[in-house]
């Protein structure tokens, strides 16, 4: 018994990650390039992503192609029929 505290409530809970949002942070500064022209958009418009929706395609596209989150559909992302773009992620070679 300890004072100060709850009982034990972790006893039988276990824990799961998140189904989205939870990635390896960029620590070698793989796709900093793509994010710091992101985050310039943003700060040209005020907060506003949507005059920087092709930005953010090209940083989550370098993310996906480095490893640094899991590939998926652009559509599911949000992302699907940009002006200029291809319609599924850069693919690499292994």
């Amino acid at each position: 018994m300890s004072f100060g505290r709850p009982p034990s409530i972790n006893v039988g809970f276990k824990t799961s990650p998140p189904d989205r949002g939870s990635f390896p942070l960029d620590h070698d500064g793989e796709c900093k390039e793509q994010m710091m022209q992101y985050m310039a958009c943003l700060r040209k418009n005020s907060s506003e992503s949507t005059p920087c929706r092709v930005m953010s395609k090209q940083y989550l596209d370098c993310r996906m192609t480095k490893g640094l989150m899991e590939r998926d559909e652009w559509r599911n992302l949000g992302l699907a029929n940009l002006e200029g773009d291809s319609a599924e992620p850069t693919r690499t070679s292994s």
